[in-house]
């Protein structure tokens, strides 16, 4: 599993930022993809996931109408926009895909992590 992680930085309150994670060595476009995020001193939590198609979505509580996944199969491509951004959403941000192709999961342990991840930081 290759993943690589960019667009973190600082952001203020209310502010955006997109997220990007780039696949390479597998079939991208044959896996579901998901966003998660760890605090320091917290466990990693799923933010948001996005079937292989891209025909579904779902999101954590904590960040919905606020953060939007998509994907871009023909770029292998994933993307988190997140608007309205809150100190809380400090964290350093993931992405994982989905153990098996074509299928969905809801526990984050069934997804696989191998980029260092992307800082962001929301402060004033």
């Amino acid at each position: 599993v290759q993943l690589v992680e960019s667009g973190g930085g600082l952001a203020q309150p209310g502010g955006s930022l997109r997220l990007s994670c780039t696949a390479s060595g597998w079939r991208f476009e044959q896996y579901d993809m998901i966003w998660a995020r760890q605090a320091p001193g917290k466990e990693r939590e799923w933010v948001a996931r996005i079937r292989w198609s891209g025909g579904r979505t779902d999101y954590a509580e904590s960040v919905q109408d606020r953060f939007t996944i998509s994907r871009d199969n023909a770029k292998k491509t994933l993307y988190l926009q997140m608007d309205s951004l809150k100190s809380e959403d400090t964290a350093v941000y993931f992405c994982g895909k989905a153990k098996t192709v074509y299928k969905s999961y809801s526990a984050i342990s069934d997804y696989l992590f191998s980029g260092q991840g992307t800082q962001v930081i929301v402060s004033s």
